[in-house]
């Protein structure tokens, strides 16, 4: 029988994503969850003039290094090019099992991620963004404690030129100031 290839990753691979485990966030998302939120988010939008397939596919490629180099974050002050000199060398190393043209797709789709060389790279590059002022808002809600993770936000603010994202998070932000002004009005106990 024939092993099926598991792109080098342990199928138990549970890697946090670090900024959340940085705030003592209970229970955070792996970076799997935050790849399969995207390809869904991806898979569902209404931009005709975008490739869907290619950016569900650019969705579940874009964070695959980590799984091999980890979650890394602005806060572990590594340069730029060193982040990606090792995920450069995770995607190799995660798709040598892969035939060829398998090997080359993987490898072209992350590059393409990462150069933003093309609208839907530019596309999943926004649902990134998205997607971690999303999973900020609900650590907020599930702790109870509106704008703890205010530094979030901040760091996406004038990030998000896309129509469809645009509104999401012009949506987001009203019902989260909503919840930190009703708890500012709250009597503290």
């Amino acid at each position: 029988m024939q092993k099926v290839p598991t792109l080098g990753v342990p199928r138990n691979a549970r890697v946090p994503r670090t900024g959340w485990v940085y705030r003592s966030v209970e229970r955070p998302e792996s970076v799997s969850d935050h790849m399969y939120r995207m390809a869904v988010m991806a898979l569902v939008t209404k931009d005709e003039h975008l490739n869907k397939d290619r950016c569900v596919r650019l969705a579940l490629v874009h964070d695959m290094a980590e799984s091999i180099v980890g979650d890394i974050a602005p806060a572990d002050n590594i340069p730029k090019e060193e982040k990606h000199r090792r995920e450069e060398e995770a995607m190799k190393q995660l798709s040598q099992l892969l035939p060829e043209d398998l090997r080359k797709e993987l490898y072209e789709l992350w590059e393409e991620y990462e150069n933003q060389s093309s609208a839907e790279a530019k596309f999943v590059k926004q649902l990134d963004q998205c997607e971690m002022i999303l999973q900020a808002s609900e650590y907020e809600d599930a702790e109870n404690k509106p704008g703890r993770l205010q530094d979030f936000f901040d760091s996406t603010a004038g990030k998000f030129s896309h129509p469809e994202i645009v509104q999401l998070v012009s949506e987001l932000e009203a019902e989260r100031n909503a919840s930190i002004a009703a708890a500012a009005r709250e009597p503290s106990s």
